[in-house]
């Protein structure tokens, strides 16, 4: 019989089918692992449900002494900041803004002005326009404490309330303090995770036009809601990571929110997973791998057509656009009810409203279910999965995955990484499928992935994978990323053996294409050189340029066929 020893507690261990698991009272978490072939113990804890949800991060236990095994958890850290600027306007009214890091609750609350009220002023309110409102109303309200100088508001769904107080300058409201010094470019640390790391010179790239750069988004002005606020710019070429800068008080240490960008890892693990052997194909049936190996009877035509390959690309047929509040599988409707806890089930139960293939619909629920068919196919949670065929061989041992309410890991975005870690997917790629010489995925699997399959919201789409094309000296460059709401991008340039991750929290307002689909060809690519440049012309900023999105928002297959990239793309 095992027992588990946890924050002065000591806890029964349930031994099942080889699993171990323990929890805490009241709900305070639990612990659910496996033993592992070289004496290891390595599992999953699973906190309480927070304000962002729930969400599982991985645990590694080492053996200390015969059936003792010990180690660390570092479970998901749920943090909800806010920033609120007060300006007083021309007009004599107190215009402010909301700023939140974590998850830009202010762009979506819409607030424009703070009133104040009350005998003495204390009582103070927020007045603004919530996003899908017509008119103006009061948004929070509470107290102002004048000796204190601290404005309490409160916001009953986002944690209660909140005490605010006057901020020095060297605040992470600002990329780097209200007054930043002149950035000098330092190369990255070398750690032990699996990155190389080397200088921009070493890489060929201009060091003056990226401090420059950087120096730029240093010097962002805070002034609306909209301001673009970027967290992280990452760049590696020729397989070293060349440059790793953070701002507004992010880190390399701390796990960051990905969004829809984590639908590429789920691509990347179903890749992984059939690379590995597990009795999995892209034309694997949908409907008969999730009922055991056999199709449900009485089963529409067009459901039981659809394959691995119709979710990874967007067109399983399902009647679920993301953009459609009106489609049952829409993503919103899906996580708002409560009537059926496991999404896979969920998703099911979707009515089709097209053959598969037809068309690419951007809907969240399709990833989500190619994880599902990973878990059918490999007879395990996708956070095993993940661990053994990504996670160990790439170094990547932290992040917060997170959960529907039946206790299934999502597939269809939100996992928080470290920014080192996400980056790693795009190496991957560039590399053709391999890792510091381990073949991880096909190189088919890659050159399908990050084709061009599908015209999806204007622009291309292969497995989870977008494509795009940016201007370069006199050519046009192409690349594919794993893109995500607020600003947050891993972009693959083949054709430059380049890759650049960006970082932003722009998630509800205007900032975010600027940052994951401006930036790259403004400021970095133009101090990408290439041998037999001239290292002493000047870089020049594409200051002006935006970047267009693809020819047709038409969404449909691009051919008949996929299109072979030449072997230079990979």
């Amino acid at each position: 019989m095992y027992t588990a020893e946890m924050i002065g507690r000591t806890l029964p261990v349930r031994v099942d089918q080889g699993e171990l698991s323990f929890e805490l009272p009241n709900g305070q978490g639990s612990f659910r692992g496996r033993l592992q072939a070289g004496g290891a113990l390595h599992g999953h804890w699973f906190p309480p449900s927070s304000l962002s949800g729930k969400y599982a991060s991985p645990v590694k236990l080492k053996p200390d002494g015969p059936n003792r095994w010990s180690g660390q958890v570092v479970p998901f850290e749920d943090v909800f900041t806010l920033y609120l600027l007060a300006q007083k306007r021309p007009d004599g009214s107190l215009g402010v803004f909301l700023r939140n890091p974590e998850r830009d609750f202010g762009a979506w609350l819409g607030v424009d002005r703070l009133v104040r009220d009350g005998r003495d002023g204390n009582i103070v309110k927020l007045i603004g326009k919530r996003r899908g409102q017509k008119e103006e109303g009061e948004l929070a309200s509470g107290t102002y404490d004048a000796d204190n100088e601290v404005i309490t508001l409160n916001f009953p769904f986002r944690g209660g309330s909140y005490d605010f107080r006057r901020d020095d300058e060297q605040s992470d409201f600002y990329p780097r303090g209200k007054n930043p010094g002149r950035y000098v470019y330092h190369p990255p640390l070398a750690r032990d995770d699996g990155w190389p790391t080397g200088t921009l010179e070493e890489a060929n790239i201009d060091r003056a036009a990226i401090e420059k750069f950087i120096q730029k988004l240093i010097d962002i002005p805070m002034e609306s809601v909209d301001t673009p606020e970027i967290h992280g710019i990452l760049i590696a070429r020729h397989g070293k990571l060349v440059l790793e800068e953070y701002f507004h008080g992010e880190h390399r240490d701390k796990l960051h929110e990905t969004r829809s960008a984590a639908k590429s890892v789920t691509a990347t693990l179903v890749g992984a997973a059939m690379q590995a052997g597990a009795p999995l194909k892209l034309s694997t049936p949908v409907y008969e791998i999730m009922n055991g190996g056999a199709f449900p009877a009485d089963l529409e035509p067009r459901k039981r057509a659809m394959t691995l390959e119709h979710l990874l690309t967007m067109s399983s047929g399902y009647f679920c656009d993301d953009t459609n509040p009106d489609a049952p599988g829409n993503e919103d409707a899906m996580l708002d009810q409560s009537g059926e806890p496991d999404y896979y089930r969920y998703t099911l139960k979707v009515p089709m409203a097209w053959a598969p293939g037809e068309k690419s619909i951007y809907c969240s629920i399709n990833p989500n279910l190619a994880l599902g068919v990973v878990s059918r196919a490999t007879g395990e949670s996708p956070l095993d999965t993940f661990d053994r065929l990504l996670g160990a061989p790439m170094k990547i041992d932290r992040y917060g995955w997170p959960l529907d309410p039946a206790g299934h890991p999502y597939g269809g975005g939100g996992v928080q990484l470290l920014p080192r870690d996400f980056m790693k997917l795009g190496q991957l790629m560039l590399n053709g499928g391999t890792w510091q010489g381990r073949r991880i995925l096909s190189r088919d699997y890659v050159t399908r992935a990050s084709s061009h399959l599908y015209h999806l919201r204007g622009i291309y789409y292969g497995y989870l994978w977008w494509g795009i094309d940016f201007p370069y000296k006199n050519r046009t460059v192409h690349a594919f990323f794993a893109g995500g709401a607020g600003g947050q991008s891993v972009m693959v340039i083949p054709e430059l053996d380049l890759i650049i991750a960006t970082y932003a929290g722009n998630y509800s307002s205007k900032g975010t294409i600027n940052t994951s689909h401006n930036l790259p060809p403004r400021y970095i690519l133009p101090a990408v050189r290439e041998p037999g440049d001239d290292k002493s012309a000047p870089v020049i900023p594409r200051e002006d340029y935006v970047t267009p999105y693809g020819p047709s928002p038409e969404s449909g297959p691009v051919s008949g066929s996929i299109p072979k990239p030449s072997a230079s793309r990979l």
